[in-house]
């Protein structure tokens, strides 16, 4: 009897959707290494470059990224998604910047850091309790603080007193040649996230949400609390990355980090995480922002502008999106 069954790779597609599949399960390994087959091409079209000069740049700038995109990540697991990111963690720079000089850093930093809970808490009651879209009333709560950090600019009577120098240093440092100072803000946020998605029922209720959210109702969950807690942590991770983004660039303005929205988005797509809800995770977010880190690194190598990397950025979510979806589906 002849044997009828083939492999999945002679089936046309097999192969792509084998792909796919590892892509959307276990989206770390072929995630590391497409950022090897980018650092290597960097090397090799810059071979005047000091590479360890260049890690430490890259890691330096995708920390930012990496913590902004973690807000993402964390909304996006619930079938949600945080527009008002970028407008927070501008006003968290800019906040700190103004009240530097009469209150100090510590109590600029701490301010910042209350307005981003009061955001959180009103994207958590509109998503939870008034059952508006998080698209609708993320978008809209951007518009509200940049609004507000418009008119505390016209209150102030200033652009800002410049970025704190504690704030500055702990952006922009690299020490011993390599290591990058913002990461020490990191590694502890990070390990929080990871930790507390797999290991703890809050991070359970997240997916479960987003897998089935009339099930996770059904039994018992209050999604209302946990949409809450989770737009205020949201916007806490926001306004953090937005303080290191004002260290990093010695700027504070009421746009600083509108340039974040859309890659904050791509990091987390890219990492594996459904905008659907319910699958996803930080691991993967974090190789994301090191991957569109490098991929900015590469772009500015070739002269290539910020309209190229937009349309790039853009290009991304739309096709890593796709491909998921087909994933999903099949």
């Amino acid at each position: 009897m002849t044997d009828v069954t083939r492999p999945d790779t002679a089936r046309p597609g097999g192969m792509a959707t084998r792909l796919l599949s590892q892509l959307r399960d276990r989206p770390i390994v072929p995630l590391l290494i497409l950022l090897a087959i980018l650092a290597v091409t960097f090397a090799l079209l810059n071979p005047r470059a000091v590479l360890s000069d260049w890690v430490a740049a890259s890691l330096r700038a995708a920390v930012p990224l990496a913590i902004i995109a973690g807000a993402q990540t964390l909304t996006m697991l619930t079938g949600g998604i945080d527009l008002s990111v970028a407008a927070t963690a501008s006003m968290a720079g800019f906040v700190a910047a103004s009240l530097y000089v009469g209150a100090g850093t510590p109590a600029g930093v701490m301010v910042a850091l209350i307005f981003a809970v009061l955001i959180g808490v009103m994207n958590g009651l509109g998503v939870g309790v008034f059952r508006v879209h998080p698209l609708i009333m993320t978008l809209g709560m951007g518009l509200v603080i940049l609004g507000g950090a418009n008119a505390w600019q016209l209150l102030t009577v200033r652009t800002s007193s410049g970025v704190p120098p504690e704030i500055r240093y702990l952006g922009s440092t690299i020490v011993f040649g390599i290591f990058p100072l913002d990461v020490l803000v990191f590694v502890p946020l990070a390990a929080l996230i990871l930790v507390g998605l797999r290991r703890t029922g809050y991070g359970r209720l997240l997916y479960a949400i987003g897998d089935n959210p009339v099930a996770a109702r059904l039994s018992g969950v209050r999604s209302w609390q946990v949409l809450l807690v989770l737009y205020v942590l949201s916007a806490l991770l926001a306004a953090i990355g937005g303080l290191l983004v004002s260290g990093l660039t010695n700027v504070a303005s009421v746009t600083l980090a509108d340039p974040y929205l859309l890659p904050s988005v791509a990091a987390a797509v890219i990492g594996g995480t459904s905008i659907l809800g319910g699958r996803g995770g930080f691991a993967g977010t974090i190789v994301g922002a090191l991957i569109l880190t490098v991929v900015t690194s590469l772009l500015s190598s070739l002269g290539l502008s910020e309209a190229v990397r937009q349309i790039l950025f853009g290009s991304i979510i739309v096709l890593v999106a796709a491909g998921y979806a087909r994933v999903t589906a099949t």
